[in-house]
């Protein structure tokens, strides 16, 4: 899904209405009704329902909804930040379909009288005094009422924005910004609506009319939304066998480092692979080989340190032939001959890699080595991995991860995915995908060698998207990771505890595919 700018939406809504024939009304009932669908399904229990309207066309968005409320047998409030004169447009024609009274607040000091503090008792607050089109700073009677919301225990869901947010920014927001508990939006997201950290619950997209011909962006991103990857996890057809999802071989594993090689092997297995095979240092092998009896096992020349040696190069060779994708790094070390034999692989093989972990730092210096060109190159890199590649500090990357990630991506003609808190995925011309599902709790060892199988097992079923099958991966990693946190929380989680919970994120991916709203 594409992620557009403030104006970009407006010149979307502009284009629905005046090329492709959508009546602005249309778009604003659509919007609003989105928003007490939402309110209705998710916050059924609330009774009291106080609609909190500037007098913008967020606000006419809040009339729709608490009339739809309304109508829904909802007892609604609708608080007015403005005169009812003051409105324009579509907002009041909205405004004159309201069938509740309407409390007009005009100031700072009214907003504080006892009138107007007890009709905001309520069970839940619906946010629409501004939209994404607002630009920061908020004051007056609108800060006065973001204040209120903040300060109370009550739920508030947001209407397409919190208010007081700017919606192009990507980090931290300024000023007064009302919280929420969740955040309705249309159409398609802005930037804050993905790296802004607005709201702890979370943030659904309505559509509510634009055609996909209208949503153009410049951007150059776009966020994974369970839509996106729900041709990858439907259902498989009655007469498929193991050879129809290919089958995935993982270069790792060292003393000390068994089990980032066996983890990555059977994670390959657990998103569909039909097969997954584990070569590593054969001092090694009866380790790896008593994790997961279902994942077969190579023994490989190894060195004096019981890491893989360039002895087993011609071996590997031999390993390569029949299979759909290479999983190169789990465990591998960065024992000097090992970090030579990595290069060498990379160097001399033309399947799909993935390369992730000390097979990412045996390009420490060389990074000119890797080229994406001549075949599929997935690398896997967290920001210190990242930062070994170009030369840098883990800070730095942190600080501009999305430049970092896109440039090189397509200075190196491969696939990045930069691990980390929204993680970023950038294809070779330059688009980036962000990922938002995961959690802190990931932040723990072997997670990453989950994801490498993941990857590598998506790919070896889907050989002809590669970019589909990375972001498939990376979705569901981050939700099996949001699935495990649900029961062990984010101190006790630990890496096998995704691949226990890879299947109740298969089923809400496949359920998430299906719904109107869109969850990002």
């Amino acid at each position: 899904m594409k992620i557009v700018t403030a104006a970009e939406m407006r010149e979307i809504d502009r284009a629905t209405s005046e090329r492709f024939d959508v009546h602005s009304l249309t778009l604003m009932e659509n919007a609003g009704a989105s928003v007490a669908d939402f309110v209705l399904s998710h916050y059924s229990s609330a009774r009291r329902i106080v609609v909190i309207c500037g007098r913008g066309n967020n606000g006419g968005d809040g009339f729709v909804a608490a009339r739809r409320l309304h109508q829904r047998g909802k007892h609604v409030q609708v608080v007015l930040l403005a005169d009812p004169a003051e409105l324009r447009g579509d907002a009041r024609e909205m405004f004159s379909k309201v069938p509740v009274p309407v409390m007009a607040v005009h100031s700072s000091e009214e907003w504080k009288t006892e009138r107007v503090q007890l009709t905001l008792h309520a069970d839940l607050y619906v946010d629409a005094i501004l939209g994404t089109g607002f630009k920061p700073p908020v004051s007056g009677l609108y800060a006065e009422a973001i204040a209120t919301l903040n300060a109370s225990t009550t739920p508030v869901v947001a209407v397409d924005i919190p208010s007081g947010a700017d919606a192009d920014v990507m980090g931290h927001q300024t000023g007064a910004v009302a919280r929420a508990n969740a955040i309705v939006t249309f159409t398609v997201p802005r930037p804050a609506h993905v790296f802004g950290e607005l709201t702890d619950g979370p943030t659904y997209v309505a559509p509510i009319g634009s055609p996909d011909e209208a949503i153009t962006s410049s951007l150059g991103l776009n966020v994974i939304t369970a839509k996106d990857i729900a041709p990858l996890v439907a259902p498989r057809v009655p007469d498929a066998h193991k050879g129809s999802f290919g089958h995935v071989l993982i270069l790792g594993g060292s003393v000390g480092k068994a089990g980032a090689a066996a983890m990555a092997g059977i994670a390959a297995l657990r998103v569909g692979a039909g097969l997954s095979t584990v070569a590593t240092a054969k001092s090694v092998l009866p380790t790896v080989a008593g994790f997961h009896p279902e994942v077969m096992t190579e023994p490989l020349e190894e060195t004096d340190a019981g890491t893989i040696s360039t002895r087993a190069l011609e071996r590997v060779g031999k390993l390569v032939e029949g299979k759909t994708v290479l999983a190169v790094g789990p465990g591998i070390s960065h024992y000097p001959d090992t970090t030579e034999f990595v290069r060498k692989v990379v160097a001399n093989h033309h399947t799909p890699i993935v390369l992730d972990a000390d097979g990412l730092n045996a390009f420490a210096n060389h990074a000119t080595e890797l080229n994406g060109s001549e075949r599929p190159l997935i690398l896997t890199p967290h920001p210190g991995e990242m930062a070994r590649l170009i030369g840098s500090t883990s800070t730095a990357v942190q600080h501009d991860r999305l430049n970092i990630a896109r440039t090189f991506a397509r200075e190196h003609q491969l696939i990045l995915v930069l691990k980390g808190h929204r993680t970023l995925i950038a294809q070779p011309d330059g688009t980036v995908w962000v990922n938002t599902t995961g959690n802190p709790g990931m932040a723990t060892g072997g997670t990453g060698d989950i994801l490498t199988g993941m990857i590598a097992g998506f790919i070896a079923q889907n050989p002809e998207r590669i970019l589909d099958a990375v972001l498939a991966a990376v979705h569901l990693h981050g939700l099996a990771g949001d699935v495990a946190r649900e029961t062990v929380g984010e101190h006790s989680l630990v890496a096998t505890d995704l691949l226990k919970d890879l299947r109740e994120a298969f089923r809400r991916a496949r359920e998430r595919a299906m719904q109107k709203l869109v969850r990002i």
